[in-house]
């Protein structure tokens, strides 16, 4: 029998190091790890996780993915954010939240790891609605950022909310459909936002069963026409969480496409 790709998302890890508040929500924390060796001060990576926007889901899923980052030698934050189903969660709290922990983390990681953290613009690590979140905070925060890299990311709003995505979790997120709320979604939609500046890396499965590879492809296909500086890499064999472990086969491409986004740092 195959392992269940989804047992990454309960799969016990070392717990984090320390957390920080970078707002006064109980949820506008994030979790530090710090990088492991005696490195030189690196660009802090901050994990963003998925579950489409929802509260259910939480940090905890990405531990493995941290975990094994600051194996690397980086400095990690996982981030938190108020989520779709709680006071504060979906328009635009959970936006604004992201962005406000993207600006506030590098500072608040260098307090408390010295040393560790280079004076430089995170790396974002993005999974599902963590993609959409993370390439959403590049586009509008660019000075923020020093570089995405998305995992099988919701890169049009639209087109998830009229394939009803995790049923109905774009509505959820914006409070109605792109005829309802249209105002909105040009604020979120990647798709019709300008494509961040930042170097930026997508990957997808091709079997993803939760994010179809379509949206991705389209998405960097229009990004890379306006100018973007923007790659896709397509995993043939790899589903929607095989991205985020790093026991699945498709680990090895991860690593080297985030080792790409830091050849300048």
């Amino acid at each position: 029998m195959s392992p269940d790709p989804r047992a990454v998302l309960s799969r016990p890890a070392p717990a984090p190091d320390l957390t920080v508040a970078y707002g006064e929500h109980p949820d506008q924390i994030a979790d530090l790890r710090r990088p492991v060796g005696d490195g030189p001060p690196r660009p802090l990576v901050i994990v963003v996780h998925g579950g489409f926007w929802r509260v259910e889901y939480d940090r905890r899923h990405t531990d493995s993915l941290a975990d094994a980052m600051a194996r690397f030698g980086y400095p990690v934050a996982q981030l938190e954010y108020r989520r779709t189903g709680q006071p504060g969660g979906g328009w635009p709290g959970t936006l604004t939240d992201v962005r406000s922990g993207v600006s506030a983390l590098p500072r608040l990681a260098a307090a408390a790891l010295p040393g560790r953290v280079a004076p430089m613009p995170p790396i974002l690590v993005g999974h599902s609605a963590g993609g959409h979140l993370a390439l959403h905070t590049a586009t509008r925060s660019p000075q923020d950022v020093g570089g995405v890299l998305a995992l099988a990311p919701v890169s049009d709003l639209a087109e998830a909310y009229r394939l009803d995505l995790d049923s109905g979790a774009v509505a959820a997120l914006l409070g109605g459909g792109p005829a309802d709320v249209p105002d909105r979604y040009e604020v979120a939609d990647l798709r019709v936002t300008a494509p961040p500046p930042t170097r930026t890396v997508v990957i997808h499965g091709t079997l993803d069963q939760q994010v179809p590879v379509g949206m991705s492809r389209a998405y960097v296909a229009a990004a890379q026409a306006l100018g973007g500086d923007i790659h896709l890499v397509e995993l043939p064999d790899c589903e929607h969480f095989g991205l985020i472990d790093p026991e699945s086969p498709a680990w090895p491409q991860v690593t080297a496409a985030f080792r790409s986004l830091h050849e300048d740092h």
